[in-house]
């Protein structure tokens, strides 16, 4: 049975292989050349703003780019200087000078340097931003965990998933954290910026379809560990690697006149990119990071590997899969002090700024988890800086964080926070607390579909994996909607893939900002 099952799932990844193949344009399908080497274009749309798109370029050969773009498909009336794109390695290309509130479409152009003409490819759209009073979709994931392969990761269900985010031209799409593992690589002492950049290029090879139309936006996890408290002052620390990859191949948002954000430097990195916020519509996006700001290790430590056994990171993986013996568990809580996990003076100040000065009528925040540790949504809104209370229920807010308003969920329902989004807990779980949402996402190529850790929520609309979020905000309401994924081979009765699970809706009458 076994061995049927594998066969099915090989089956289905060569078809989406095929089917992925047959969309790309000729300089994007992978070749082989007499050298044995793969050629292969990635495209990854980012930080668009109400004038400007960046489009970041990775080649697996040295190419001349440049981006033609109009209002229509092959109409395309406008181009953008050309420029080298050296093998291996993310090349941004800004499109700037657009209008508002407008669809393009695009196609890059590619040539060896300084030979021959440009060869038209890959074709893809983008969206600048919306103007109040209009209705647009965006997608939200939980933790993708590619190097957990067999246990919590299937690239073909992967593929799935990101297809059917594609199909629904999404403005933008969020990946909620540990989509980019390094722990393996430091439990392992194999750490090389080289190894690190790895990781980030094979998510690109999955997003590649999705990435070209929709504008991605990165929320950092704890299995990314890229985190202060992994710091040492060297320039090939884990940390700084994984941090210098996250913005090498990812053209993430900065502060500037559109975009507010983190602006103080990490050593090693630059500017982290890890906090961000925007306003789209109607909507003002809001993505926080405890990483970056903790110096004590906010969830769970990499680089304790017993000799010849597993490493932390690989236990986990197992007991997530129900192969250990364990459950998952509380994440990292154990009987540390979690008043030493924070967002840092800096970042709630802004955080409170940003909320509070905001007249947008929904207000969406994104973060890997409730206090980036932990399990469960609401069971845990009450603790810390989060909710003001140690574990004892001991209101200790104002002695632990003098000069802070307000405890995070106070703040939120203050402002008005419409739906606060999680991952860390590879579930699907629907939440609402002194009229916030709280969403954890679920798992979106889990082919065991699970549901992990779910004994951790007490209340709410509970589903296993696997699949992705689609939300649409209009004038009127928000709609949050499961959308499902399963390999052919484990559709049956109402499990189907792209059905809708379970979805909801909030009325503009419940919605937030400052009165």
């Amino acid at each position: 049975m076994n061995r049927t099952r594998t066969l099915l799932h090989s089956a289905a990844a060569l078809l989406l292989l095929a089917a992925a193949l047959a969309f790309c344009g000729p300089q994007e399908r992978a070749s082989r050349g007499a050298d044995g080497s793969f050629t292969e274009l990635s495209l990854i749309l980012g930080r668009p703003t109400d004038s400007s798109v960046t489009l970041s370029v990775l080649s697996a050969r040295e190419v001349e780019a440049r981006v033609e773009y109009g209002l229509k498909p092959g109409a395309y009336t406008e181009k953008t200087e050309a420029r080298t794109v050296r093998a291996g390695v993310p090349a941004e290309i800004e499109i700037g000078s657009l209008k508002p509130d407008t669809r393009y479409a695009y196609r890059l152009l590619t040539r060896t340097p300084g030979k021959g003409e440009f060869q038209p490819g890959a074709e893809g759209a983008f969206q600048t931003r919306r103007a109040p009073g209009g209705t647009f979709s965006f997608g939200v994931q939980g933790d993708s965990h590619p190097e957990r392969e067999g246990k919590m990761f299937d690239p073909a269900l992967y593929a799935l998933t990101l297809r059917a985010a594609a199909k629904d031209a999404l403005d933008f799409y969020f990946l909620l954290g540990d989509d980019f593992s390094i722990e393996r690589l430091i439990e392992r002492g194999t750490v090389t910026q080289d190894a690190v950049n790895q990781a980030y290029a094979r998510q690109r090879s999955f997003l590649g379809d999705l990435g070209r139309s929709s504008s991605i936006f990165l929320v950092n996890g704890n299995h990314e560990q890229a985190a202060r408290c992994n710091l040492d002052g060297k320039p090939d620390n884990p940390a700084a690697a994984a941090g210098r990859a996250r913005i090498a191949y990812f053209p993430l948002p900065a502060p500037g006149p559109f975009y507010s954000g983190d602006a103080e430097a990490v050593p090693g990195v630059g500017l982290p990119r890890d906090y961000y916020a925007w306003t789209w519509g109607d909507a003002l996006f809001v993505v926080i990071d405890f990483y970056w700001h903790s110096a004590a290790v906010v969830d769970n430590a990499a680089g304790s590997r017993a000799k010849g056994g597993k490493g932390k990171a690989e236990k986990q993986a197992d007991n997530q899969a129900g192969k250990g013996g364990g459950k998952g568990g509380k994440g990292g809580e154990g009987k540390r002090d979690l008043w030493n996990v924070t967002l840092g003076d800096a970042q709630y100040r802004w955080l409170a700024k940003t909320l509070t000065e905001s007249k947008a009528r929904w207000k969406f925040v994104f973060c890997h988890h409730v206090l980036g540790t932990g399990r469960g949504g609401i069971e845990d809104a009450g603790l810390c800086e989060w909710g003001g209370k140690d574990k004892t229920g001991r209101a200790s807010f104002a002695e632990k964080r003098p000069g802070w308003e307000l405890p995070i969920h106070d703040l939120m329902v203050k402002t008005g926070v419409t739906i606060f989004f999680q991952g860390h807990d590879h579930i699907y779980a629907h939440q609402e607390l002194d009229g916030v949402v709280y969403q954890s996402c679920p798992n979106p190529a889990d082919p065991t579909y699970q549901a992990f850790n779910r004994d951790a929520y007490r209340t709410g609309d509970v589903l296993p994996n696997a699949g992705h979020l689609r939300v649409t905000v209009a004038p009127e309401a928000v709609r949050v909607e499961y959308v499902r994924s399963f390999l052919p081979a484990d559709e049956k009765g109402a499990d189907r893939n792209g059905a809708v699970a379970h979805s909801y809706t909030i009325p503009a009458k419940r919605a937030g900002g400052v009165k």
